[in-house]
């Protein structure tokens, strides 16, 4: 108790002690006395209080303290009195900013003391000669609190502190006390680069490089500030060309390789990344990289870091140095006669503008030569003109995406197009005029529907639309006369008893056996004669299509031998690189397996059976849906630009989820920098790349030659891409994927087969003409591999495959001209490594699961075939036809009328809509997937789904783009241009889907029959989960300057009425918000995959030609949503670490449409009275706030925010960030997160 009672009195004392002091010295300077003993006596005992006691820096430099203001004035005074008081002040100021500096050095710049102590550096200058105390403590204070004042090196320019500097390290080479802090402080005048090139004509660069120089273990301090400050000066161009000249590259490397040489035991590792830091500034200009690799840098580097690889804590070199050879590696042009699509299609009519009219344009030679463009500015002479204001650009946010433009923010709904013109759409709305009363409906009512009865007023229905005034924008509906399903049509079509149960009698049938349950591919109803003759199927003439069906019913009776002995004897002659036969015509083929059937040693199957046992199927119930005859059927049906005459073996056999979750794979440590090794080996030896075309679509003439270890590929099959195959070592090829039609850039989506492997072999592949800046393959993505072998043996699935996977910017480039004008465009490589499990398969890969054209065709077909006409009211209808003459198909679902009396045929036909649409971008499949989960969902037999068919129309696009996706697109249609960047003005010979799907929907708003909800289907590679992003006034107010409550905007006045009992809750305007995130919020209960926290509400100017903020904006669409779902995998939730399936997807598209059966209670005009926990749910919605603090950016025209995760191309990396480094990453956003958010609260996150 006494020692706590002490310190408390040596506390105050200490305390009061310090204040006394201060006060002297205040009253000193007040009074201007000339007390120098004094004042010498005074800083003393505080230099010695501020030295010993922590305490005492604190409260000095405490918020209103006055303390350090009262040591700059004293400074002020008697800098020019008394040196010692001089001394004792600057020594005080040292060691309040040397421990805990960051915050301290701040409020010693706010206090003015930059200023002070820039121009008492100027007075003690006019000394002769100079203090060296002096000089040495004002230096040192200088360098530390520089950093923290943005004006500081126009303040040291302006009061002449850099030549003062410079001349005392002139005169004091030898001096290395005193030349230490100057070069410090030398280091914070060149991170501006007015100062850096003014620094550099006065001859500092070859100052500093005296100072250098090979191993010693004296003056190691001194070398390594040296060191740094040279990178600074070196990172102006100016000063980069000037140490080029002089032939200080050279003397760089060679100094480096001295230091490696000697440094055996690593003591230095600071002083030789300072080395290969001034290396990395000089090689950022052209001469600089020039001058590298003339002498020999690239395999000085490669050498050096190569056995700094056993050393763990050498990894900041290997890492810097696979920076500087990544830079230094010469730019080529892509290995292709041009980057142009290998295939072309002739639009009707050319745009007179944008990046297809570009093209066009573009003289054939643009786009073959080596973008260079990132070196123009080589010549150019820096401006030494400062902008005072250049460090104040970044003090204020200000996101120049966001929509502030008030009248953009009030939806207002333009038709754009006469009543007229809209009739045409009358006929995709059959549902309401058909009164039913040829149907078979079974009646429960009294009272009969009769046309001639006139109805008693419109029955309201919910939509998402401002209610007009019945004279604006209405279309009379007809009555039609004659009904338009007849009865005999209901008795023709079986009765379906739904999609989750299975049908003994059906072919494709579960058949559970204890607890094993068998899964074989339905190319195992196929007997032996089939099986051999796979290289010759083809739809070629009916003789052959009536074989092959008497053959494939055979094979559902009897099947006299096992696959696994099945051998195919037949001569294959005239065959492609694939293995694959072209014919003439609208035939198609599949390709052969090389050894048909299972491998025997590898895998038995045993599928013998007797001639008397009948043959039981035992296919999983996802394969309901698939029929590989059909598929065949449809693909003749189908029109490509290539004419695909093959089809691929996964889309014949079809996919089932496989039984087994893949969890998102764990990258290796250093596995990128080993891969950027392994292509820098290919300067440093030359002889050892095979450099060999195997597979080219420019040249079909492309011979392989027959030997055991080339691959060979194939990609002419819907859906296909893989332009060329070069085989680079004997186990590594490089690929390279076609553009879009009529586009030179978009190659990310990829499909192709490979055979003729061998097992026990690492093949690499590197897919080197990506696009993107980052991919979610950094982060555990793997690609997806088909086996033809496994699907024989039983297991017809997709897997994700590769080992050592990364993505990374190489050294292949284009012109800025062919870029879009785009300054320096690189391309990424992906690669990846596999192990084939079967010796001479066939195999595929792809980016995503494929889904093609014909596949949802097929499975429309099987829907309407198989589905119950007298509960489902099901109409698939052409919308129209795409360029090139595919048919795009809308699919109305919704639940037949209980009778065909007047009520239930009025509730039918006031039923709600729901417009759906997906795969406008063709290389997002699992957009595919996810709608077929709603499709398989809305057409099955469970009670929620008839609940939900009763509650809603269902108005359905599955595929905008269908051309896109059979021709292989990644993202653009046959015009080359993006559709989802056409909505606002779609054009009619170019965009025709687009085209017709906004008629579709300005036709509602016309007839008053706004959807409830809009949503397109979408696919993300950048992020993980599932989520939404939607249109709010408000929240996009929040994003900006502009206060919400000081705009008069109402989301939605059509809610008023329809909710006017929340309004007695929460007001109009938040209720509204709280509608727009009520169906987000239900699927992120119900759905695993589905993450709120990603999703965003905020509409942006560069998205304002989307399909959901024209339909929000222009249709009128209150609930506009676009549902992204990742490519990857899921980081939170009961999939968490897991990578995304086609079940989970299509589960997502179930839990869609369980969703929509939930908001059913909040829009129904009946159900006034809702739970008080419906309101809890609410209110959290409502008390979430929004914050954002980093800007967005528009990448390759994509509808998703940049990236989340930051990719380090350092190669994993511990060291510190680089500026350099972080320009080489890639897109990259910080997570944004809300602080005190529970998890039933909403975080909004950004939307770029």
């Amino acid at each position: 108790m006494n020692r706590v009672k002490m310190a408390s009195e040596k506390s105050l004392t200490n305390n009061s002690r310090i204040t006394g002091l201060l006060t002297q010295l205040e009253k000193i300077n007040a009074e201007c006395l000339v007390e120098t003993e004094t004042a010498r006596y005074v800083t003393s005992k505080i230099l010695h209080l501020a030295q010993s006691q922590e305490k005492i820096k604190k409260e000095m430099t405490a918020k209103g303290s006055t303390g350090i203001e009262i040591i700059l004035s004293t400074l002020e005074v008697q800098s020019t009195r008394d040196l010692q008081t001089t001394l004792n002040i600057l020594n005080i100021l040292i060691e309040l900013v040397a421990v805990s500096g960051c915050r301290r050095a701040s409020v010693l710049v706010s206090k003015g003391g930059t200023q002070i102590l820039l121009q008492l550096l100027v007075n003690a200058s006019k000394d002769s000669p100079p203090n060296e105390e002096l000089m040495v403590l004002l230096h040192s204070l200088l360098a530390k609190i520089g950093p923290k004042d943005k004006k500081f090196g126009v303040r040291a320019r302006i009061n002449g502190a850099l030549n003062i500097t410079l001349n005392v390290v002139k005169q004091n080479l030898q001096n290395q006390r005193l030349i230490l802090p100057c070069l410090q402080l030398l280091r914070v005048y060149a991170t501006n680069s007015v100062n850096a090139v003014s620094l550099g004509k006065n001859g500092v660069v070859e100052l500093v490089f005296k100072i250098i120089g090979p191993y010693s273990k004296k003056n190691t301090g001194v070398m390594k500030v040296a060191l740094d400050t040279l990178a600074a000066l070196l990172k102006s161009k100016t000063n980069a060309r000037r140490a080029v000249d002089r032939g200080y590259v050279q003397m760089l490397l060679t100094i480096y390789v001295d230091w490696h040489r000697h440094d055996s035991r690593h003591r230095h590792m600071l002083i030789r990344k300072g080395i290969l830091q001034c290396i990395k500034s000089v090689t950022s200009i052209k001469l600089g990289r020039k001058a590298f690799l003339d002498v020999n840098g690239m395999k000085i580097l490669y050498n050096t870091s190569q056995e700094c690889l056993a050393v763990r804590t050498l990894d900041p070199l290997v890492n810097t140095s696979s920076l500087i050879m990544r830079k230094c590696y010469p730019k080529n042009r892509l290995p292709l006669p041009t980057i142009k699509s290998a295939f072309h299609f002739q639009l009707p009519i050319i745009p007179i503008n944008g990046p297809v009219a570009q093209l066009y344009n573009l003289p054939p030679e643009v786009d073959d030569v080596v973008d260079e463009s990132d070196d123009n500015d080589d010549t150019e002479t820096e401006s030494e003109i400062e902008n005072d204001n250049e460090d104040d650009i970044d003090q204020l946010f200000k996101n120049d995406d966001i929509e502030t433009d008030i009248n953009k923010l009030k939806p207002k709904q333009e038709l754009g197009r006469t009543i007229e013109d809209l009739k045409m759409y009358e006929q995709f709305f059959p549902e309401l005029i058909e009164d039913f009363q040829e149907c078979d409906l079974v009646s429960k009512e009294p009272k009969p529907f009769s046309t001639n009865i006139t109805l008693g007023g419109p029955i309201v229905v919910p939509t998402a639309g401002e209610e007009q005034s019945p004279a604006t924008h209405t279309i009379e509906i007809p009555m039609k006369e004659s009904p338009t399903l007849q009865a005999e049509d209901c008795k023709k079509r079986p009765i379906f008893l739904g999609l989750v149960q299975s049908d003994s009698n059906m072919d494709n049938s579960l058949q559970p056996q204890g607890d094993n349950v068998k899964l074989l591919s339905s190319c195992q109803c196929l007997n032996h004669e089939i099986v051999k003759d796979f290289d010759r199927i083809t739809l070629k003439n009916a003789s052959k299509n009536e074989h092959s069906c008497n053959t494939r019913a055979s094979a559902k009776k009897e099947c006299k031998t096992s696959l696994s002995e099945v051998t195919c004897d037949r001569p294959f002659q005239h065959v492609s690189s694939c293995g694959n036969v072209l014919c003439e015509g609208r035939s198609v083929q599949l390709g052969k397996l090389c050894c048909t059937g299972a491998d025997p040693e590898e895998e038995e199957i045993s599928c013998s059976i007797s001639l008397a046992e009948p043959v039981t199927l035992e296919v999983p119930e996802a394969l309901q849906l698939h029929e590989p005859e059909l598929y065949i059927e449809t693909v003749k049906n189908t029109k490509s630009v290539p004419e695909y005459s093959e089809v691929a073996y996964p889309d014949y056999f079809g996919h089932v989820p496989p039984p087994f979750k893949e969890p998102i794979l764990e990258r290796p440590y250093g596995v990128q920098r080993t891969k950027i090794a392994q292509d820098i080996e290919r300067l440093i030896h030359p002889n050892d790349i095979i450099d060999r075309v195997v597979y080219d679509l420019d040249d079909l003439s492309c011979t392989v030659p027959d030997e055991s270890d080339i691959l060979k590929f194939n990609s002419r099959f819907e859906s296909g891409n893989l332009r060329k195959a070069i085989q680079i070592r004997k186990n590594e090829y490089d690929l390279l994927l076609n553009s879009d039609i009529n586009s030179n850039h978009y190659h990310q989506w990829f499909y192709f087969e490979v055979s003729g492997m061998r097992t026990g072999i690492a093949y690499r592949f590197n897919i080197i003409n990506c696009e993107k800046s980052n991919s979610q393959f950094n982060y555990g993505m793997q690609p997806l591999m088909y086996s033809v072998q496994d699907a024989l043996n039983g297991r017809p699935w997709w897997i994700r495959i590769g080992t050592d996977i990364c993505y990374y910017k190489n050294h292949f480039s284009r012109s800025s001209i062919a870029a879009g004008g785009q300054k320096g465009k690189s391309y990424y490589t992906i690669t990846f490594t596999v192990n084939f499990p079967h010796k001479e398969d066939v195999c595929y890969f792809a980016y995503h699961y494929p889904y093609t054209y014909s596949a949802l065709m097929m499975h429309l077909q099987k829907l309407e075939s198989t589905h119950n006409p007298q509960q489902i009211f099901f109409r698939q209808d052409v919308l129209c036809d795409t360029l090139s003459g595919n048919a795009c198909p809308i699919v109305t679902i919704t639940a037949m009328p209980e009778s065909n009396y007047y009520e239930h045929i009025c509730q039918f036909r006031n039923r709600p809509y729901i417009f759906l649409s997906a795969r406008v971008h063709p290389g997002e499949t699992n957009a595919s997937w996810v709608m077929k989960g709603t499709l398989e969902y809305l057409m099955s037999n469970s009670p929620a789904a008839q609940s939900l068919r009763e509650s809603y129309i269902f108005k359905i696009v599955p595929m905008l783009n269908p051309d896109g996706v059979i021709n292989g697109n990644h993202r653009c249609s046959l015009s080359g241009e993006d559709l989802n960047r056409q909505w606002q003005s779609p054009n009619l010979d170019l965009h025709p889907t687009i085209y017709h799907a906004k008629g579709l929907l300005q036709y509602m708003a016309a007839i008053k029959r706004l959807p409830l909800v809009f949503c397109d289907y979408h696919g993300h590679s950048r992020k993980k989960n599932v989520f939404m992003y939607g249109c709010s006034i408000k929240e996009t107010m929040w994003h900006t300057n502009v206060s919400a409550a000081s705009c008069d905007l109402v989301e939605d006045l059509g809610y008023r009425v329809r909710f006017f009992f929340f309004e007695f809750i929460q007001g109009r305007s938040k209720l509204i918000f709280v509608l727009i995130l009520t169906l987000p919020k239900i699927l992120s209960h119900i759905a695993p995959a589905f993450c709120m926290s990603s999703c965003s509400f905020v509409v942006e100017k560069s998205k304002e030609s989307t399909a959901r903020v024209v339909v929000w904006r222009e249709i009128g669409v209150q609930r506009s949503y676009t549902m992204e779902s990742t490519l990857c995998g899921c980081d939170q939730g009961k999939y968490k670490g897991l990578q995304i399936g086609t079940h989970e997807l299509e589960e997502m598209g179930a839990k869609f449409c369980s969703g929509l059966l939930r908001l059913k209670r909040l829009t129904s005009p009946l159900e006034y009275n809702l739970p008080s926990t419906l309101f809890d749910i609410e209110n959290e919605l409502i008390e979430s706030s929004c914050k954002v603090t980093s800007p967005t950016t528009y990448v390759l025209e994509e509808d998703e925010p940049r990236f989340l995760e930051e990719v380090d191309y350092s190669a994993e990396s511990n060291d510190e960030p680089d500026i350099d480094l972080a320009n080489n990453i890639g897109d990259y956003e910080p997570n944004l997160q809300e602080d005190g958010l529970s998890d039933s609260e909403i975080t909004r996150t950004h939307l770029p």
